[in-house]
């Protein structure tokens, strides 16, 4: 039994790596094309625009010494995957009066992009 369960597990764990793999290089990808104009992912560099997005992920809003917007500041959100997610959707539906006005309508780009977010915190 095991000769047969050993070998099927490998195999789902090799292609369980790979995905997660296509899925960093496609949010790196996706992070240059549409996050990167605004925000950096070099420790201790901030952009005009928009905040240093390392550790993003699990960090309270406004956390670092940008200048957010008040209603950012106020909004008291913790960037979790699932309010990031929402964020990047759609930020002024979630925060009414940032001033982060470029979205991420496309859900699986969104996912690629956190993933790899999340990949740079750790």
């Amino acid at each position: 039994m095991n000769r047969v369960f050993g070998p099927l597990l490998t195999l789902t764990l090799a292609v369980a790596g790979s995905a997660d793999a296509q899925e960093l290089d496609a949010g790196a990808r996706f992070f240059k094309q549409r996050c990167q104009a605004c925000h950096s992912l070099t420790p201790g560099k901030n952009s005009p625009a928009g905040p240093n997005l390392v550790g993003v992920v699990g960090r309270a809003s406004a956390a670092t010494d940008f200048k957010y917007s008040a209603a950012l500041k106020a909004s008291g959100l913790t960037w979790d995957v699932a309010t990031l997610d929402q964020f990047l959707a759609a930020p002024a539906k979630l925060v009414p009066g940032t001033r982060m006005a470029i979205g991420v309508p496309n859900g699986e780009q969104r996912k690629e992009i956190i993933a790899y977010l999340a990949s740079v915190t750790n």
